[in-house]
């Protein structure tokens, strides 16, 4: 048996997607766990390293495609998306992953990112989200919360930030989902239902910058607060979380509501079941966005929101092209540019 025969059959571990490249990020740095979590999934998934693709756009998530023992590109600010969607049309079989971050997703990148979405180019976008610019040394981001001090807003930004989810879901995402950095498991399990859907999917996790933004997602992960203030999706189940699992969220009409499953006599036959496929709860989903520190706010979901298959863009375009040269046979380039329409002048 050959070599290559050998190395085809022997199957991938986390290891062998991995770089002779030093790693460099700041110790301690979050980009560590996601990058460990998919290299842990892509042997999962069974396709080989050869037909899969990461690319980047501007910052410190940029260097991921350094790291990955596949092909990629380490592209320019804001147009990862835009590359992506062009190799996606012309090598439609290849596993796409575009990695970017809030400020290059979200800002010089968020007219291209919301038209990826809307054309549904099946590729997987990994949003990380550490709500600050960490590359340029600390300058407030588009997710950055109103009155954040930094370098660039030494009196507070006054800017009012994106709802990354709810701004995918207005792009008509077909699949949205929110994880962090610091809980592995649950990261692994996005990643592979991210990579098992035909369309775009955006995901959304939070990633701590522990030299600019240290703890901005403290609340979500510490022990003492993280049952109270994270609400976990799962298709099928209630919207119930807490420490005791007390708390829920039930539909009161047209407006959620939330309950003391101790008090009120509620209980959990009452809650919202969470049903991936139903659009409209999902855009309510999306506003569980409120100041954690607010009395009487919504805890911030993680999973999944939204799930929908709809055709995609390269499927569509490959449709088109056939059905073109079935019909109409050979293009002429020259007709074409002239046109329909022509003018006589004098």
């Amino acid at each position: 048996m050959s070599d290559a025969v050998t190395a085809a059959a022997t199957p991938l571990s986390a290891k062998d997607f991995a770089t002779d490249q030093e790693v460099r990020w700041c110790p301690g740095c979050g980009d560590y766990s996601i990058l460990k979590q998919v290299q842990t999934i892509l042997p999962q998934t069974g396709i080989p390293r050869e037909q899969i693709v990461i690319i980047s756009g501007i910052g410190c998530s940029s260097r991921f495609p350094y790291y990955m023992n596949t092909y990629g590109m380490h592209s320019i600010h804001g147009r990862a998306t835009a590359i992506a969607s062009g190799l996606k049309a012309t090598r439609p079989e290849l596993s796409v992953w575009i990695v970017t971050g809030d400020g290059d997703g979200l800002s010089i990148g968020g007219n291209h990112t919301i038209h990826l979405l809307r054309r549904n180019f099946d590729v997987n976008i990994l949003l990380f989200n550490n709500q600050i610019y960490g590359l340029t040394k600390g300058q407030y981001s588009p997710t950055s919360e109103v009155h954040k001090v930094t370098k660039s807003t030494p009196a507070g930004s006054l800017d009012h930030p994106f709802n990354p989810m709810a701004l995918a879901m207005g792009a008509e995402g077909t699949f949205l989902a929110r994880s962090m950095d610091r809980d592995p498991k649950h990261l692994q399990q996005m990643l592979l239902r991210a990579n098992a859907h035909h369309g775009a999917s955006f995901l959304e996790i939070y990633q701590n910058c522990n030299i600019f933004n240290d703890g901005a997602f403290e609340i979500f992960t510490e022990k003492g607060t993280r049952a109270a203030e994270t609400l976990v999706l799962e298709q099928g189940k209630p919207l119930i979380y807490g420490t005791a699992k007390d708390k829920g969220i039930r539909m009161d009409g047209y407006k959620p509501q939330l309950v003391d499953l101790n008090a009120g006599g509620y209980s959990a036959d009452d809650l919202w079941i969470h049903d991936e496929a139903d659009m409209y709860k999902a855009q309510m989903i999306t506003r569980f966005f409120d100041d954690p520190t607010a009395e009487g706010h919504f805890p911030r979901p993680f999973g999944v929101f939204y799930a929908k298959e709809r055709s995609t863009y390269e499927d569509d375009m490959q449709l088109q092209i056939q059905e073109m040269v079935a019909t109409k046979g050979k293009g002429n380039l020259d007709k074409l540019l002239s046109g329909k329409e022509t003018w006589t002048i004098g």
